[in-house]
């Protein structure tokens, strides 16, 4: 192999830039660390239960500050369910009787201890994290500017917050992907700051080393591979490959399941001709191509031109039921719809 590669035989496999190497072992050792602090609060979880505490089926996460903060006075000594209920925030919209309730129990002193030591170890997890932030932070500013932030500032996003604390750095993600990208990927429906980040990371900036989008696609693994043999086609799933971007590409695919955007028309229509796992990985590809697209030419997101697909699908559908339709015999009549 060494000699056939020499003489230019073989092709070069694709290795990011070392600084986007150094990027990515921090991000999959935070990722690491984030599974271990989510194993921590499972263990609380755990703990909460074995006491017949129902805290954590009232409050939507226990390691959030009402949580943290009736823990905290729990492994303090404080039995009484009132004043325990009394610690909740002000935003919780469980009510004070239904969380008195869920701290009824039987406090014991083994579970007590596995508590008190998931709690310190699931703060101390959360520790190295904010400091692997940092670290991430520091790694980020040397990467080379594409876009002024300051000269062209980004428009507030019209999308939710995540939810998951922990998987959130403690920085502004969508600034400093927008100064090194020059461009902002979170305008695509169902990508977010957490997807840019792990495609950053594994891919990094600079996508022209692929020749082409088809060619991005298949390294991520998101287009069909087909067997043949014989002139005859033996196969044609996907290749089983185990890439962290494409898992990324095909979270945010499966998060268009609601989403009116045209992306989230091409998923639905994709889910009822294919089944859901081959739309996920049919939105997934789609996405890999506008992710190449944009990165390579540096234009910004426009929903317009996926909505004029859209449409003209439409009118190829409709195309073909009305001659299917005169085919036997019939008429379509248009009616109004009511709003």
């Amino acid at each position: 192999m060494q000699y056939l590669h020499s003489v230019g035989l073989l092709q070069a496999s694709f290795r990011p830039a070392q600084e986007v190497c150094a990027l990515r072992s921090l991000l999959r050792h935070r990722d690491s660390l984030v599974q271990m602090a989510s194993a921590d609060a499972q263990r609380m979880q755990k703990s909460l239960d074995q006491m017949n505490l129902q805290l954590h089926h009232v409050l939507s996460d226990i390691t959030g500050l009402s949580g943290v903060t009736i823990l905290d006075a729990i492994l303090r000594g404080e039995r009484d369910p009132l004043k325990l209920a009394e610690l909740r925030d002000y935003r919780v919209k469980a009510s004070e009787e239904t969380i008195t309730k869920s701290l009824v129990g039987d406090y014991r002193p083994e579970h007590l201890f596995t508590l008190r030591q998931s709690l310190e170890a699931w703060r101390f997890h959360r520790k190295l994290i904010s400091e692997c932030d940092g670290e991430l932070e520091t790694y980020l500013a040397c990467f080379s500017s594409k876009a002024d932030p300051k000269q062209h500032p980004l428009p507030p996003t019209q999308k939710a917050a995540s939810r998951t604390v922990q998987g959130r750095p403690g920085f502004d993600l969508r600034t400093e992907h927008y100064r090194i990208l020059g461009v902002d990927l979170t305008e695509i429906p169902g990508i977010n700051t957490l997807t840019i980040h792990s495609l950053l990371a594994e891919v990094g900036p600079d996508l022209s080393k692929f020749r082409s989008a088809a060619a991005f696609a298949s390294w991520l693994g998101l287009c069909p591979d087909n067997r043949i043999s014989g002139g005859k086609v033996l196969k044609v799933r996907t290749r089983h490959v185990q890439n962290r971007a494409a898992l990324a590409l095909r979270l945010a695919a499966h998060t268009l399941h609601h989403d009116r955007s045209a992306l989230g028309q091409f998923f639905r229509r994709m889910r009822t001709k294919l089944g859901a796992p081959k739309a996920i990985t049919a939105t997934a590809h789609k996405l890999a191509r506008i992710l190449y697209h944009l990165l390579n030419t540096g234009q910004p997101y426009q929903e317009s031109i996926f909505a004029e697909w859209e449409k003209q699908h439409r009118q190829r559908t409709l195309s073909r039921i009305q001659t299917q339709v005169q085919a036997f015999g019939f008429r379509l009549v248009p009616i109004e719809l009511q709003a």
